[in-house]
């Protein structure tokens, strides 16, 4: 490391904290049942949000079931640290590989997601099975606002600021030149490292590859033509979410940090709608895994700073960035934002693969993870490679 700087950091929720969090599940206050027609099957059960006999289901594991000691063990075998940028102290997860010819990899989460998202994967990054397969020092930042990142006091922390922070950590920790991956802000966030900070950047890796304003429709094909349809209808029509914390993050904030059914509701929502399932979320992610995520926003009480993101960053990506250094895209057939090729090529100068899985959604790495640590050695294989 190029710092004293950065410190261990041990996660240990407290007694109290988590007595408190049974007793208000315990105590809950839940609504009538969604009035959807009764013969609604499969995803139709959602239409009016989390269908109250999932949620009830789910609060009563989550009192009575769930281990969250267990999660926090997980986390501290990984290895995590904190480090103070620009005056915000940030939480990372920092796993070294064994091997000798390992590149340095940072993982960027976003939201509704966390560190949570990649606790599962981050063995096989960075000690592979296949010796053939490349090797990462990984490390997993906590975005500012979430999790154990210090929460933002005055505004400005938006995906410029972050992928800058980015950087700062990386060279801290004894990396002046490294790969970047991430989905979702994580993706907004990478693309903006690749495009701005070629220096430090040898090449990403993005699930998320927003492309410039304007780009004409006629030139794609008709799976293209669904995907963009898809991606405007989702903007339109099912990112009420979005718009929310963008214009009142305050607001929503109060709820998710005081009512834990309230956070679970919100959240839920999400991994529901944006999972590649056909009736519940937990068909492709574990109670647990799911639970973990939450109970992080909650013990952290990062429900409100968490959701400003949105209002810091809601379509700030700079419509003239480009990346030119190698790009490996892969675009899961049931993530909410999917690019045609051709316009991702209008941003992304250099793109070294592009990958169109069969399976998955916005959360692959919990969803498919072996899939997922595949396509991204594979990806970053390919970014690696003289060019």
């Amino acid at each position: 490391m190029n710092s004293s700087n950065v410190h261990p950091f041990v996660a240990h929720a407290s007694d109290a904290d988590l007595d408190d969090l049974r007793a208000r599940l315990a105590s809950a206050r839940l609504p009538e049942a969604e009035t959807v027609p009764s013969a609604a099957s499969g995803a139709r059960r959602w239409d009016q949000g989390v269908p109250l006999v999932d949620l009830a289901q789910v609060v009563d594991y989550w009192r009575t079931g769930y281990n969250w000691r267990l999660f926090e063990t997980r986390l501290n075998a990984i290895g995590q640290f904190r480090t103070v940028i620009e005056g915000l102290s940030i939480h990372f997860l920092h796993q070294r590989s064994r091997r000798v010819d390992a590149t340095p990899l940072i993982v960027t989460h976003g939201w509704p997601g966390s560190i949570a998202e990649f606790v599962d994967v981050i063995d096989e990054l960075t000690d592979p099975t296949n010796p053939d397969a490349p090797a990462f020092h990984v490390v997993v930042p906590s975005l500012p606002g979430f999790g154990y990142s210090g929460k933002p006091t005055t505004s400005g922390w938006g995906i410029e600021k972050i992928a800058a922070a980015w950087v700062e950590l990386m060279d801290r920790l004894g990396y002046s030149r490294f790969v970047a991956h991430g989905g979702d802000w994580g993706g907004v966030i990478t693309t903006i490292l690749g495009g701005n900070f070629a220096e430090h950047v040898l090449g990403i890796h993005s699930l998320t590859p927003q492309t410039p304003p304007g780009l004409p429709a006629d030139t794609l094909t008709v799976t293209e033509r669904s995907w963009a349809e898809e991606t405007r209808d989702f903007w339109a029509h099912r990112a009420a979410f979005a718009k929310q914390q963008a214009t009142r993050p305050q607001t929503i904030g109060y709820s998710l940090v005081d009512s834990p059914v309230g956070l679970l509701a919100w959240i839920l929502d999400k991994f529901a709608e944006w999972t590649d399932t056909e009736d519940s979320p937990f068909e492709a992610i574990s109670m647990d895994r799911i639970l973990d995520n939450v109970t992080l926003y909650w013990l952290t009480r990062t429900g409100a700073s968490a959701s400003r993101i949105y209002s810091e960053s809601h379509d700030s990506l700079d419509p003239a960035l480009r990346v030119d250094v190698p790009s490996a895209l892969t675009v899961y057939p049931r993530d909410i934002e999917k690019c045609p090729r051709p316009w991702a090529q209008e941003r992304f100068r250099q793109i070294v693969r592009w990958n169109e899985p069969v399976a998955g959604g916005h959360f692959p790495s919990l969803e498919v993870p072996d899939y997922f640590v595949s396509d991204l050695q594979e990806g970053l294989a390919a970014v690696l490679q003289p060019h």
